[in-house]
């Protein structure tokens, strides 16, 4: 019986695929398509509520950027906020605080591996937003672990960086019944 050679890629590779992915430890993943329209729109709302707290020049708030974390893993988190980063096609050192919107398809990546390396790059917050839940879970890197600081569908976060703070009530509210 004869085993296939896994075959491994980096991010040269990476910048000439067409479509969505993102790569980890070299393996390629594909991205569900374009994502449904409630996803937006939490992306969107949670992007609105960064930018009117935000309160330092030197960061920015992005939806869908690339995070190349070395040449085998490049991420796409659905939103950062990010501080003195010198990048200019995709992040180059680890944002403050990343949103993901989780997805049935994305669930196991965005929960589990993503989880782990946002975690060991050193990433402040990572929020997991859970939009048929109407909940977010926030997290908070403390001495290289994430920490669960509460889950959230109601009430405004302070997370203590630049004056950002997240209304979860003004982001979920359009799905309320």
């Amino acid at each position: 019986m004869s085993v296939l050679p896994i075959e491994y890629y980096t991010y040269e590779d990476y910048k000439k695929w067409e479509g969505d992915w993102e790569l980890i430890d070299g393996i390629p993943y594909a991205m569900a398509p374009a994502p449904v329209k409630k996803h937006q729109l939490l992306a969107s709302n949670i992007i609105f509520e960064l930018k009117k707290s935000l309160e330092c020049e030197n960061c920015e708030v992005l939806g869908e950027v690339d995070y190349k974390i070395n040449e085998e893993t490049v991420l796409r988190p659905d939103v950062v906020l990010t501080c003195d980063d010198e990048g200019v096609e995709h992040l180059i050192k680890a944002p403050e605080i990343i949103f993901e919107i989780i997805s049935p398809s994305t669930a196991r990546r965005d929960e589990i591996y993503k989880f782990k390396i946002y975690e060991k790059e050193g990433v402040d917050f990572l929020i997991l937003v859970y939009p048929d839940d109407l909940v977010a879970k926030i997290y908070k890197n403390i001495d290289g672990e994430f920490k669960k600081k509460g889950d959230f569908s109601r009430g405004v976060f302070d997370f203590g960086i630049c004056g950002v703070k997240v209304d979860f009530g003004k982001v979920f509210e359009k799905y309320r019944k």
